[in-house]
């Protein structure tokens, strides 16, 4: 009989680790592991196939740790997925492969990325096969941007023979899952195996290389390179643009965020990085990364941590099981509010002027505008502020690239099914084309446009 409800993954209390950065799930044991993939069906048609942006093939790698075999299932995983470890601790699993299971049409879907974090850890502590790479092609291609898109079309191209090249602007690769992912969501020594990994297959990896300064996408391509891959993401920050947001304790995520994971802050002062966020931080926003920064200020000491968005909780666009653990360390959620001035004092905020809301109609998200209700301003005392609403894309590498298309947003125009751009010779993907999206997708979009330059390079 099939059980109904997901075997639990054990974790650390919410009281025990907002005085920690430790990894809060402690991921499966074996037992565990096993029990939880014998509850998959193994339908004929398996749609959850079709729902992994990358197209693992999810029911054999289930039957493997099914029948105790580890080392089958995490090959499995491996041949379409680079980064198990950290796709099994963020991707949205609930939305995509576990949305469209079979089981959970009647009963709790498969944990399937629970189980892909349990494959990618246990082969950690095991011996791994090395990834096949086909013959040298002679072919190279530059890949620009180190985060989940450029990391997963450079795996990709080596594994078919390509001599691949990846330039990162910081002095560390990874991307997103270095510098806006806590610690406690995904270590950073897990990231850091995982590129280990592509560095093993022959993958270059150049840190500390700023495109657009030391060498132009054209240049390179005038250089030797065969194609370019552009993965720079989403990594500039987006205001409100109200009054006040100049003053010292208003942050962007991305500051805040870069700042206690690529920095350590939370290890000072081992590492002479200290941020201050005071006793009471407030976040605005809704997503991911508004979760991540106010789970983030309560490690960092704070006291009270809040998060302001605009909407209700129901319109809430951070994952469920984010927003779960952020209620079970104590941040506490103020929705139908909206700031419209942050106030401070001798240059410091000290407190954001807000507005209550209510839902209108639909807007082009899909979901319920909010509209301000008349009469209602009010003050809330705030010893820093996090802005947390998103990211646009950093200019950089765009404004030197004359010939590149670009859309009302300043993302990349390129093809959805090849990456292709208005450029030849020129792919791009992740969340330089899409605007910021989950690291998946990019993962996915990195994959279809490898495919689209290896076609493109064995026919020069």
């Amino acid at each position: 009989m099939i059980r109904d409800k997901q075997v639990p993954m054990r974790e650390q209390s919410g009281a025990e680790r907002i005085r920690n950065f430790d990894e809060v799930p402690y991921g499966y044991s074996d037992d565990e592991a096993a029990a939880e993939a014998a509850r998959c069906l193994q339908c004929r048609n398996a749609p959850c196939i079709a729902g992994c942006p990358v197209g693992i093939d999810i029911p054999a790698f289930l039957l493997a740790v099914k029948e105790r075999d580890t080392a089958r299932a995490i090959a499995v995983i491996k041949t379409s997925n680079a980064l198990p470890a950290v796709c099994g601790r963020v991707c949205p699993q609930e939305t995509q492969c576990q949305g469209v299971c079979t089981l959970g049409k009647r009963f709790e879907p498969v944990a399937i990325g629970r189980l892909e974090r349990y494959c990618a850890d246990w082969e950690s502590t095991h011996p791994a096969a090395p990834t096949s790479v086909a013959p040298s092609t002679g072919r190279r291609v530059a890949v620009i941007g180190a985060g989940p898109a450029g990391l997963t079309a450079a795996g990709e191209l080596r594994k078919m023979g390509h001599d691949v090249t990846v330039y990162e602007l910081l002095h560390v690769a990874g991307g997103v899952l270095m510098y806006g992912i806590p610690e406690f969501r995904l270590p950073k020594a897990i990231v850091k195996r995982e590129i280990d990994g592509l560095r093993q297959m022959g993958v270059r990896i150049e840190v500390n290389q700023v495109i657009g300064r030391i060498a132009t996408v054209h240049e390179m391509l005038a250089g030797g390179f065969d194609a370019v891959f552009i993965g720079t993401g989403a990594g500039l920050p987006q205001f409100l643009g109200i009054p006040g947001e100049g003053l010292n304790g208003v942050y962007s995520a991305n500051e805040f965020l870069t700042r206690t994971n690529l920095m350590r802050a939370y290890l000072f002062p081992e590492y002479d990085t200290p941020l201050r966020v005071g006793r009471r931080v407030i976040t605005v926003g809704g997503g991911n990364v508004a979760m991540d920064s106010a789970r983030t200020a309560l490690r960092l000491g704070a006291e009270e941590s809040l998060i302001v968005y605009r909407r209700s909780e129901e319109e809430l666009p951070a994952r469920r099981e984010e927003a779960h653990h952020a209620k079970e360390e104590g941040v506490d959620f103020h929705f139908l509010t909206n700031p419209i001035a942050f106030l401070g004092e001798n240059g410091r905020v000290t407190g954001v002027r807000c507005l209550r809301m209510e839902l209108g109609e639909p807007d082009a998200s899909g979901r319920r505008r909010p509209v301000p209700v008349a009469g209602s301003e009010f003050e809330m005392q705030a010893d820093s502020v996090i802005v947390a609403i998103g990211n646009g894309p950093h200019p950089l590498v765009l404004q030197t690239t004359p010939g590149l298309e670009l859309n009302r947003w300043g993302n990349i125009v390129a093809d959805p099914e090849t990456g292709a751009t208005s450029i030849p010779g020129v792919f791009a993907g992740g969340d330089i084309v899409t605007g910021a999206a989950t690291v998946i997708e990019a993962m996915g979009a990195g994959k279809r446009a490898a495919r689209a330059i290896d076609a493109f390079v064995r026919a020069k």
